[in-house]
């Protein structure tokens, strides 16, 4: 399918692939990997998170194709929910395009959804070489070198949306998420689309997730409804998409968490950028802590643990991602600071209490209960907490604050 984006493209290229001065505001990194499968270098695009920089820690990976297109907006989507705790921070790994025809359909086809014929698609089907570098050679490099996570998300666009769904049914445990934004079920009369049918209806999905978006590539003055009916080449991108949203909404018994939407005012060239936010909010529709445990944390009138919600929380993340993920130290310092100043110095250290049993070699935890004990005047605590801080850490900011409370300052 012809692409609507190429300015764009051409910005986020120029933005990509040339220094930038020291005062510049950088999304990431380039990187490359040579692939013996495709014969040549591949150049990837790198988003790390903020927390990646100071920690041990390890995150999910997000794999996007069409990285040049899409890695500014995917990865500044990422940045701001991770920062609200609506999802988690994320690596991301762009992966821009040589030839995108070639890699992004699996199977060969000249034709169009109109039915004409192209020269332009003559390099078309080489999607499953494309797969097996992603899998045998990227994914590899990018576990070796990348802070990273067992759990894997996919987004796709167009021929994106069309490899994507190529993946889920073909080598679904490649990944645990899939996003796949107006995909491109038209492709070689439906091809991938027909063997869907039997896939989804035979084969288990427990523990995928697969988000679908769908633009309004309609004609003026046509419904979801009519298109259905319609048989021109005109709505057959549509018509296809339809059909598989039909197919999978039928077949719910196979264990896919599946959502959709049609987005009525987006067109195949602006539908990205609210399927993405969409899609990642629905995928970790499980990541935000539930407001029943804030509203426990600050009632004054509730005196149950305020470490239980946290716990059970992230107890349910972790089941969802398949490895442990514990309660952000940072965060919880947050709700500290609130609790100790509205009086409920009781839920504050059970908070405390949390961060050290879930982060026993981090200083700043103890650092975090000197400060505690420190403004409840328990002075011989805080002195005690400082020391363990400095038996983790020696740092000039908790040195001052022992001394001065043992009257050495």
């Amino acid at each position: 399918m012809k692409r609507l984006l190429f300015p764009l493209l051409v910005l986020l290229l120029f933005s990509c692939h040339h220094p930038v001065p020291n005062n510049s505001i950088e999304i990431g990194k380039t990187d490359s990997v040579y692939s013996k499968t495709l014969g040549e270098e591949r150049k990837i695009f790198v988003y790390l998170p903020p927390a990646a920089k100071d920690t041990n820690k390890r995150f999910p990976v997000l794999y996007l194709l069409d990285g040049d297109d899409h890695f500014a907006t995917v990865s500044g989507i990422v940045k701001y929910l991770a920062e609200n705790s609506v999802v988690p921070d994320m690596v991301i790994i762009g992966i821009p395009n040589t030839d995108r025809t070639r890699d992004l359909t699996p199977t060969h086809s000249l034709l169009y959804p109109d039915g004409s014929k192209s020269d332009d698609l003559k390099t078309s089907g080489g999607g499953e070489k494309f797969v097996a570098f992603i899998q045998k050679e990227l994914m590899p490099h990018v576990d070796s070198v990348y802070p990273v996570a067992s759990y894997k998300l996919l987004i796709g666009h167009s021929f994106g949306g069309l490899t994507a769904m190529n993946i889920l049914i073909n080598h679904s445990n490649m990944f645990n998420a899939y996003i796949a934004v107006d995909p491109s079920m038209w492709w070689d009369k439906q091809k991938l689309l027909n063997q869907s049918r039997q896939v989804f209806t035979q084969q288990k999905f427990a523990g995928k997730s697969l988000y679908m978006g769908i633009a309004n590539t309609m004609p003026s003055g046509m419904d979801t409804l009519q298109v259905r009916i319609d048989t021109t080449g005109t709505t057959f991108h549509i018509r296809s998409i339809l059909q598989l949203k039909d197919i999978l909404q039928h077949n719910k018994s196979n264990g896919l968490k599946f959502n959709c939407a049609y987005y009525k005012n987006d067109d195949h060239g602006s539908s990205p950028l609210i399927t993405e936010y969409d899609g990642l909010r629905f995928v970790f529709n499980y990541y935000k802590t539930p407001q029943p445990v804030f509203d426990q944390l600050y009632d004054k009138k509730n005196h149950a643990d305020a470490a239980k919600g946290f716990t059970e929380h992230y107890l349910e993340v972790s089941k969802n991602l398949g490895y442990t993920v514990l309660p952000p130290e940072d965060q919880i310092n947050e709700y500290v600071g609130f609790l100790a100043g509205s009086g409920q110095a009781q839920k504050a250290l059970q908070l405390l209490n949390l961060n050290i049993k879930n982060y026993p070699k981090n200083a700043s935890v103890y650092d975090s209960l000197g400060d505690f004990y420190k403004a409840q005047k328990d002075k011989t605590r805080a002195i005690a907490a400082y020391e363990k801080a400095l038996l983790l850490k020696e740092t000039a900011e908790i040195r001052k604050k022992l001394e001065e409370l043992q009257g050495k300052k």
